[in-house]
């Protein structure tokens, strides 16, 4: 038999890892990595973190899943403490972001639909979006490599150029319900939009009653420095996917709404079978008994702050690979000037995990509670193995 029996869509690494211990993860016979990619952004507390692990395996002996068919205390506690912190009446919990992006999607259109305008289906999406793997996430974005082979794709979204207001405004239409966007593009190569086209959506969104749907899957949960980076701009949306960091590893999804925007969202509408189950709900309590307060949320910041300024420092030393540093807390980007996929595979043998990104970016996404000494043992490593890197002679 060829095939493998992990089906083989990931071009999977030498890195095996089998234990992880904070900031640090330990592969099949004793190397030891730091953590820096944080498995795409989700364990934000590391690994291990002691009230994460005790939360969950009290709640595993005590109660994993039921159906939701049934009442959900766990849930409506967990539901009710994301409406107390967020600008959300109502939410949605799922396992993973790509579901907690659909369930935005129908909420937006079932908005319109509820209100007897049901043409009004399509949403405005950006250029080098990432919002999942599934059909309707896939649709929204313009990256062949998502869509290549999987046609035909869904009807319903158009895509403009992210950042760009005036071709944002002008996509509107008599069959627009609203504008899908990561407030922070994570994937697309962290790039954060600027408030102006943020509050140029919104203002338009309020004239014309459309719905601002915001991805903030990779960016949201403390990553940029505040619970979620809509904080950031000043502009609250109408609906939120969010996911990666609020279970802490644990797989876990949200959409959260407004009690106007999930007017449509009706017994009947949406369901999910293990969304919500005790066990999720008791890992995202633990993560936010960790991360919604301030002073967690300054420390982010203020690491944030130290990290980029390492990096800014670090850079002229190796301006044959590095360009920029750009992101906001610790969700940061450096833009190289070689091939940031190479550059990435690299690290990985001297011991750093990060993760590459489109626009050239190796993404820099520690867990949210590493502290200077792992900002002095990244940038050292870093800067020890960009000494050391050949950067592969291009194909002829």
């Amino acid at each position: 038999m060829a095939i493998t029996p992990l089906m083989p869509v990931y071009p999977r690494c030498e890195v095996r890892p089998v234990r992880g211990e904070g900031v640090y993860l330990y592969g099949e016979n004793g190397e030891k990595y730091l953590d820096f990619a944080s498995g795409i952004a989700v364990n934000l507390l590391g690994h291990g973190h002691p009230h994460l692990t005790e939360a969950i395996a009290k709640q595993a002996a005590t109660l994993m899943h039921v159906s939701n068919l049934y009442g959900s205390p766990q849930g409506e506690a967990f539901a009710q403490r994301l409406v107390d912190l967020t600008f959300a009446d109502t939410v949605f919990f799922t396992n993973s972001g790509a579901e907690a992006v659909e369930c935005a999607i129908k909420t937006a259109r079932r908005y319109h639909h509820a209100k007897g305008n049901p043409h009004k289906h399509d949403l405005i999406t950006f250029s080098n979006a990432f919002h999942g793997r599934t059909m309707a996430t896939i649709s929204a974005t313009n990256q062949e490599k998502l869509r290549d082979g999987f046609a035909p794709l869904l009807p319903g979204f158009k895509v403009v150029e992210f950042d760009n207001l005036e071709q944002a405004l002008a996509a509107v239409d008599d069959n627009t319900a609203g504008f899908l966007l990561e407030p922070v593009q994570g994937e697309g190569g962290i790039r954060p939009a600027s408030h102006e086209f943020i509050a140029g959506l919104r203002a338009v969104c309020d004239e014309k009653d459309l719905m601002l749907v915001f991805d903030e899957v990779q960016c949201g949960v403390a990553r940029t420095g505040t619970l979620y980076a809509y904080e950031q701009y000043g502009v609250e949306p109408d609906i939120m996917a969010s996911a990666k960091g609020i279970g802490g590893g644990f797989p876990l999804g949200a959409c959260l709404a407004t009690e106007k925007a999930a007017s449509g969202m009706v017994i009947g509408t949406h369901g999910s079978t293990y969304g919500g189950n005790p066990l999720a709900m008791a890992a995202g309590q633990a993560v936010f008994d960790v991360i919604a307060n301030d002073e967690f949320l300054t420390n982010v910041r203020l690491m944030g702050e130290r990290l980029r300024s390492a990096l800014e420092q670090m850079i002229p030393n190796h301006d044959h690979l590095f360009e920029s540093v750009r992101g906001m807390g610790l969700m940061l980007g450096i833009k190289m000037k070689t091939d940031s996929r190479q550059f990435v595979n690299w690290l990985r043998t001297q011991g750093l995990l990060t993760v590459a990104a489109g626009d050239n970016v190796m993404r820099v996404l520690p867990p949210l509670v590493i502290d200077e000494s792992h900002i002095r043992e990244f940038v050292e490593s870093l800067s020890a193995a960009a000494a050391q890197y050949e950067a592969p002679a291009a194909a002829a």
